[in-house]
């Protein structure tokens, strides 16, 4: 970015202002009364709960929505999953989840990937902190349980 060297924008600081916004203004944080599916999710670590609701019309994610209470990442990052996944077929809300997860999780990733998340880019940063990656990725696990009707509750624990 050129110009005024005041006027520069610090990208970390835009990312961190975005994550704010949607883990206090939530978006699409309501129970959906015609969902066809729902999973529970649960971060015993940080304590984060989270339930996903969806609509699937034809293989293709109609409306999504989630309640819960957890961490500004946790939140922040159900916020954008409801509003990147709304409209998209079963297909691509799975490429999505994949890319969306090895962004966070797969050091030797190239980033290529990356560019096809759009704002979801906003938790890039995350995997730099390993005990936050749950956070983030917790809706996600939890809407693909939803859509695969799993009546487990979601962890981001191993089992015993």
């Amino acid at each position: 970015m050129g110009g005024d060297p005041g006027t520069e924008v610090d990208l970390d600081d835009l990312y961190q202002q975005v994550i704010v916004d949607h883990s206090r203004r939530p978006r699409n944080f309501r129970e959906l009364a015609n969902a066809t599916g729902s999973g529970e999710g649960h971060n015993p670590f940080c304590g984060d709960r989270v339930t996903v609701y969806l609509k699937v019309d034809e293989r293709t994610v109609a409306d999504i929505s989630f309640l819960g209470r957890g961490c500004a990442i946790c939140t922040a990052s159900a916020s954008m999953m409801t509003e990147s996944v709304k409209g998209k077929s079963i297909k691509e809300v799975e490429a999505m989840f994949g890319r969306f997860h090895a962004m966070l999780t797969d050091a030797d990733a190239d980033g290529r990937d990356n560019e096809a998340l759009d704002k979801l880019v906003v938790f890039e940063g995350v995997s730099r902190f390993p005990v936050r990656v749950k956070c983030a990725t917790l809706p996600w696990h939890t809407m693909k349980a939803a859509l695969g009707s799993n009546d487990q509750i979601t962890t981001t624990e191993d089992p015993p």
